[in-house]
């Protein structure tokens, strides 16, 4: 089998290729927020037959919610709409209105409609328990993998190591909702939360397959380096990891083809971070932990120190 830990620059190069775009999205951008992080009111309509969608947005405006933004989901031939829009209440005078002036435009089916509103305050809140969820489950692996490898010569590496994989497909599912966003104004909803830390989960699972296979050959002693244990462990979990992945993306392709238009976007985000994580366990988390005791990334701080120093070593010497 090809010698995959020797091409760790390779395979470090192609994951800073992903990130770069994703992370200057996510600066640039940032996440396009639904109304579960922001406020709001999504109200779900049908007709009969097809409406404009300008049309309902005109509406809307004439009714002081220029903001309003509408697209059609599910078949074209059910003639779904979703709004979304400031806070509205149920039950008001201002919903009344708007659903008699959205009347004008067809003939509207009552049993169909659905209408969910957050307050921003509410909103607020679940978006600083999301970022709380995700540091607390960072935090947990972290010391998780550390007591796992506590057998071994550097535990809290091990640790580190699938973090840092963890945070590569992270920042590539987020990156790329946020081009997303950009471009087709898809939104980031509390469902894509829940995707995201189900990804985090799947990534370090598959990251301790990998690692306990090391941790096994180290104490076995199967070859010279641990370069070439590190290779070795890889080419034993490199099938099972690649079938696993497989089985689950064959899942998450039929359900975002055949599945109901409110968990697509959860459905993306599973498929984009489970290819995400097959290969940064694979092909980063494992080729750290060789680049850490090769000293490569020791002699790479100290050259970036070096040269940080180099100017006032100058001064001092003049």
């Amino acid at each position: 089998m090809e010698h995959i830990a020797s091409r760790r620059n390779t395979w470090f190069a192609l994951s800073a290729a992903l990130l770069i775009p994703c992370i200057l999205a996510l600066i640039i951008h940032g996440l396009n927020f639904g109304i579960d992080f922001t406020g709001g009111s999504a109200w779900e309509i049908r007709y009969t037959d097809s409406v404009d969608t300008e049309k309902i947005v005109a509406v809307f405006a004439d009714n002081g919610l220029p903001n309003a933004r509408v697209q059609q989901v599910g078949d074209a031939s059910e003639h779904r709409y979703l709004i979304r829009t400031e806070e509205i209440r149920e039950g008001s005078e201002e919903k009344k209105k708007i659903t008699d002036a959205l009347g004008t435009l067809g003939t509207l089916v009552p049993e169909d409609e659905s209408l969910s509103t957050v307050g921003a305050s509410v909103g607020t809140s679940i978006r600083n328990r999301s970022v709380l969820a995700v540091a607390a489950a960072s935090v947990g692996i972290l010391l998780y993998i550390a007591f796992a490898f506590r057998n071994t010569q550097r535990p809290f590496l091990y640790g580190i190591a699938a973090i840092i994989a963890m945070l590569h497909d992270a920042l590539i599912v987020l990156g790329v909702f946020s081009i997303l966003g950009w471009l087709f104004d898809v939104e980031v909803d509390a469902l894509f939360i829940t995707a995201l830390l189900t990804i985090i989960g799947f990534s370090v699972h598959d990251t301790i397959v990998v690692f306990d296979r090391i941790r096994e050959n180290l104490a076995n002693r199967v070859a010279s380096s641990f370069e070439e244990i590190v290779n070795y462990s890889i080419a034993q979990t490199l099938v099972r990891s690649v079938n696993t992945s497989l089985t689950v993306l064959i899942t998450l392709a039929a359900l975002y083809l055949f599945g109901g238009s409110s968990t697509k976007n959860f459905v993306l985000a599973l498929l984009i971070g489970v290819v995400a994580g097959t290969y940064s366990s694979i092909f980063n988390a494992s080729q750290i932990l060789v680049a850490w005791e090769t000293h490569e990334i020791q002699n790479a701080f100290n050259r970036i120190f070096r040269r940080k120093q180099s100017p006032s070593a100058t001064t001092r010497a003049a």
